[in-house]
C-alpha cells in the first residue's frame, strides 16, 4: 500500500494543487495500490471522488498533516507516503516529498512574514526526513539543491503539463483584439511592470489587457487600480472556471507572462495548448519550460516588455509562427509521463527501502511526447 497526502482536496485550486491533481489522476491509472487519504472539508468534489479519497483525522490544514496523518500512517504499519504539494508530515521518514520552488526566498516581498517563516523553518526539517524530493524543473531543482544544501541526485524533476481540455479555437485573426494574463496576486508575478508596459504601447487603442486571477487578491491591489483607473481598456476578470479560460486562451492575440520567478509556470503552456502566441519573461525556469516557442523580454524592462508586445501585435506572420512553435513545445509534456515518472520512483522505493539513490544521470527528465 502507497498512502498518497491528498490535503489539496480540501484547498484553493492554483499551480501546486493542479500538479497534485493532475499527478494523483494519472497515476490512479497506472497503480492499483494507491490510498488516497484527505483531511476534512473537501473542496474538490468531483476530483475526490475519481480519486476515491478517504477523509481521516478531524483536524484541518497543517495540524492535519503533522498530526492527523502521522498517527494515521503509524496505525497502518508506516507504509510509503507519497506528499505532492509544498508540505508534508515533517518527521515521517518513510515518504517521497515534493516541493516546488523557493520563491519565499528568492522574492520574500511576495509572502507574509509568518508564511516565509514557516516554509523556511519546515523545509529543512523535511529535507532531513524525506527518502527524496521531487521538484518541477532543472531550474528548481539547482535552486533548492543549492540553497539549502540539498544532494541533487535525490531531486527527481517531474514536469508540469496541461489536461486535454486545453485545444487550439478558430486560426487567428489579422486584426489584434486582446492581450490575455493569468496570475496570483504575488508581487514576483509582475503585472505592475506589465501594466505600464501596455499603457506606453502606441497606436493600440482598440486592443485590451484581460487580467485572469482572484479577486481578493491582485484585483484589490490599490497600486494596480491606481495604474488602471480611467483607461477602459484593461479588464480584470476574476477567477474564471476552465471552460471560461479555455476560451479566454482561445481568443487572445497573444498571452504575456511577465513573472520574475517560476518553478515552473503551468499558464504559458495552456496557452500554448490553445494555440496562443506566447511572450514571457526571460527569467528563472521559463525559458527552460518554453524553449524557443516564446517571444522573450527582460522582465525588468518596461520599455523592452512593450516593444515585445507591440510587435506581436502588428505582426501576424510572427503570431502565427509563435503558435505552430507554442503548439510544438507543448506537446513534450504530458501528465501520464510525469506520473509514470514518480511511479519508477515509488517502485525503485519499495524495492529499496533503506532509500538509496540512483545516479545523477538517471535523474535527467524524460518529457514524452503524447
Amino acid at each position: 500500500m502507497i498512502v498518497i497526502n491528498a490535503r489539496f482536496l480540501t484547498q484553493e485550486l492554483r499551480g501546486v494543487q493542479r500538479f497534485a491533481e493532475q499527478v494523483c489522476l494519472a497515476l490512479r491509472e497506472l497503480r492499483d495500490d494507491l490510498v488516497f487519504v484527505c483531511p476534512p472539508g473537501i473542496r474538490m468534489q468531483a476530483t475526490a471522488q475519481a480519486l476515491g479519497a478517504h477523509v481521516i483525522g478531524r483536524h484541518g490544514g497543517h495540524l492535519w498533516e503533522q498530526w492527523d496523518l502521522p498517527r494515521y500512517l503509524a496505525r497502518q504499519g508506516h507504509p510509503l507516503l507519497l506528499s505532492l504539494c509544498a508540505t508534508a508530515p515533517l518527521f515521517y521518514r518513510n515518504q517521497l516529498a515534493t516541493h516546488h520552488d523557493i520563491t519565499y526566498v528568492r522574492h520574500p516581498e511576495s509572502y507574509s512574514r509568518a508564511f516565509r517563516t514557516s516554509y523556511r523553518l519546515m523545509t529543512p526539517l523535511l529535507l532531513r526526513a524525506a527518502h527524496g524530493l521531487i521538484t518541477v524543473s532543472q531550474f528548481s531543482r539547482r535552486e533548492i539543491s543549492e540553497h539549502y544544501r540539498y544532494p541533487s541526485e535525490r531531486i527527481l524533476v517531474v514536469a508540469n503539463a496541461v489536461s486535454g481540455a486545453f485545444q487550439p479555437g478558430e486560426p487567428l485573426q489579422a486584426e489584434p483584439s486582446y492581450l490575455l494574463a493569468v496570475s496570483s496576486p504575488s508581487a514576483h508575478k509582475n503585472f505592475a511592470r506589465m501594466i505600464s508596459a501596455f499603457l506606453a504601447l502606441e497606436n493600440m487603442d482598440h486592443v485590451e489587457l484581460r487580467i485572469v486571477g482572484a479577486a481578493n487578491g491582485i484585483f484589490a491591489d490599490p497600486s494596480l487600480q491606481q495604474q488602471a483607473a480611467g483607461d477602459g481598456r484593461i479588464r480584470f476578470l476574476g477567477r474564471l472556471s476552465d471552460e471560461e479560460l479555455i476560451a479566454q486562451y482561445q481568443g487572445a492575440t497573444a498571452f504575456v507572462f511577465p513573472s520574475l520567478y517560476e518553478g515552473f509556470g503551468i499558464p504559458p503552456l495552456e496557452a500554448q495548448a490553445c494555440g496562443c502566441p506566447v511572450l514571457a519573461a526571460n527569467a528563472a525556469s521559463i525559458p527552460e519550460v518554453l524553449q524557443s516557442s516564446a517571444l522573450y523580454f527582460d522582465p525588468l524592462d518596461t520599455e523592452h516588455m512593450a516593444r515585445a508586445m507591440s510587435l506581436v501585435l502588428s505582426n501576424l506572420t510572427l503570431r502565427q509562427h509563435l503558435r505552430t512553435l507554442g503548439l510544438q513545445n507543448v506537446a513534450r509534456f504530458s501528465w501520464e509521463a510525469s506520473a509514470r515518472r514518480i511511479s519508477e520512483r515509488i517502485d525503485s522505493l519499495l524495492q529499496n527501502p533503506q532509500g538509496q539513490h540512483p545516479t545523477h544521470n538517471e535523474e535527467k527528465p524524460h518529457l514524452q511526447r503524447r
